[in-house]
């Protein structure tokens, strides 16, 4: 008996999630998520790290149960995950057939289908013609070229007889996207496709993901993906109501609508506030005059006094009614980054490099001359020395030709591409202590020392926390935090994008774009790109 082809919707796929609600460890992950996908929609889903993306994917493609809501498909789905899973022995060529299992059946069913036909067989002409049309609606002829032109364009290993377990990891996300792209199903869900693609790798995925027939939910950090490619962002960060907000008008009217709901938000919640102080001042008076100011003055009689007592009583009650029926409702707006001024220093070179390298890590000699108020993003291939050059101008390495001179008493600091290993410390006490260095050391005068909440990188609940519980997200935030507590004169950054959210990345470009110290970005962010256009460039 022949295995049964799965047909594709075509125009009719659709996927449907209707109020799912997931937690773990009687904490939320996911409170009320509605969405709707149907052929020709792209779908972006953004959110901080911790906020439940993996976790919707999950329950979209049926790995994983919602505690409550429902999932609804219609059509051929497939799923890219940031990590996959690899059998033992099964090598490049298999994973291509379990991808094109209903390609490979149907066109065999039409090689039987098509010999009946020749045998004059009963009903062969009914069968065949349901075959070829299986084989049609599948496009089962083109589907191993499809894969070989993912395969080519993504740069991935093309040797179908190479063991999966033999790939690295990059190797392996390749290979699994090209089989994605190249299956031809209706329904595409994505989970950081971006990872481990160089240019001609993204340029291919964008062209593929638009050109798509049927729908896409594409979770992403790549802010030029999104832009380029959803129709509609559906955003996991807090909202005013707790639910999960959809935004139309792709990527670019998500932006524009999360800053408008962002500005309500913080507009009701002040006004709320507002109210609320005023009426418990109200109250306070009422229960003042109550227990003082009520007494009439000596040789007033008793009947004075007994008529004004319960009206003031009446007040004092009125007011806690007020008061009570007055809970500000409106939670605590999301954290905005507020980047403390950074010092300049006119007419003066803060930072001079002149033919600097660092053997086996930076070998073509490089120069470079900052002032206050300059910018530059260096860029270039993976192991081109980008992190060696921002570690040498920081002076955490010396360089093995050439020199690095900081103008005197001029602050430089450097976000590191990576954080470093996390402290079992409280993320305030890690703060609290990096700042008593650096005055101590002189560096920084007491009244420059700039506290942590205020610069809304991390939410109150977070900052009491140990590092070693943080996400890497709310990591990365603590180390911008550190970086921005010295008060740097030269700014350096090394790829700072990475695993920041969208929201704060774009908070970041504002303030870097603002500040009057010096900055340096080293960065493959396509966006952060696009966002700056007028920064020189440095290639190495």
């Amino acid at each position: 008996m022949s295995r049964a082809v799965a047909l594709p919707a075509r125009a009719l796929a659709h996927l449907t999630a209707t109020d799912l609600h997931v937690a773990r460890g009687g904490r939320p992950v996911l409170t009320g998520v509605d969405l709707t996908v149907s052929a020709g929609t792209r779908l972006g889903v953004v959110g901080e790290n911790g906020r439940g993306k993996t976790t919707l994917l999950q329950l979209l493609a049926g790995t994983l149960a919602p505690d409550t809501g429902s999932v609804h498909r219609v059509g051929t789905l497939d799923v890219v995950d940031q990590e996959m899973a690899v059998a033992e022995n099964h090598t490049i060529g298999d994973l291509i057939d379990v991808e094109l299992a209903d390609a490979r059946t149907a066109l065999q069913e039409l090689a039987r289908r098509t010999q009946a036909l020749v045998e004059e067989r009963l009903d062969a002409e009914e069968e065949y013609a349901a075959a070829l049309a299986a084989a049609e609606a599948l496009e089962a002829w083109d589907a191993d070229r499809r894969i070989d032109i993912s395969l080519a364009a993504l740069g991935a290993v093309d040797d179908r007889t190479r063991r999966l377990a033999e790939l690295s990891v990059g190797q392996g996300h390749r290979v699994r996207l090209a089989c994605l792209l190249g299956a031809g199903h209706d329904l595409l869900l994505l989970d950081e496709p971006t990872n481990h693609l160089d240019a001609s790798g993204l340029d291919h995925l964008t062209t593929r993901l638009r050109e798509h027939p049927g729908g896409v939910v594409l979770v992403s950090h790549d802010r030029a993906l999104l832009g380029d490619v959803v129709t509609s962002v559906l955003d996991l960060d807090p909202t005013r109501d707790g639910r999960p907000r959809a935004y139309g008008g792709g990527y670019w009217g998500y932006r524009e609508g999360r800053r408008a709901e962002r500005e309500r938000w913080v507009t009701e919640h002040e006004t709320q506030q507002v109210e609320h102080q005023r009426l418990t001042r109200d109250l306070a008076a009422a229960q003042q005059r109550l227990s003082t100011g009520w007494r009439p003055e000596k040789g007033t009689g008793k009947h004075t006094r007994a008529t004004r007592a319960p009206a003031l009583v009446r007040a004092v009650h009125r007011r806690r009614d007020e008061l009570a029926a007055h809970a500000v409702a409106v939670p605590e707006p999301p954290l905005r980054l507020a980047m403390p001024q950074l010092p300049s220093v006119p007419n003066v070179a803060v930072l001079q490099a002149e033919d600097v390298t660092l053997a086996g890590r930076l070998d073509r000699p490089t120069s470079l001359t900052l002032r206050s108020g300059d910018r530059l993003v260096v860029t270039g291939p993976n192991g081109s020395g980008k992190s060696t050059l921002l570690s040498m101008l920081a002076g955490r390495h010396e360089p093995t030709t050439g020199s690095v001179q900081p103008a005197p008493e001029v602050r430089v600091g450097l976000l590191a591409q990576e954080s470093p290993a996390p402290s079992p410390r409280r993320a305030d006490d890690v703060y609290e202590g990096a700042v008593d260095q650096i005055v101590m050391s002189g560096w920084l005068d007491e009244d420059e020392v700039v506290a942590l909440a205020p610069l809304g990188v991390l939410a109150a609940t977070d900052v009491a926390r140990p590092v070693t519980e943080l996400s890497i997200g709310q990591q990365r935030r603590l180390d911008l935090a550190l970086v921005l507590a010295a008060r740097p004169h030269v700014v350096l950054l090394d790829e700072p994008t990475n695993h920041l959210s969208t929201t704060l990345t774009d908070e970041l470009t504002e303030a870097l774009v603002a500040t009057a110290a010096a900055v340096v970005v080293a960065t493959h962010d396509r966006q952060f790109l696009r966002d700056v256009p007028t920064w020189p460039r440095l290639r190495l």
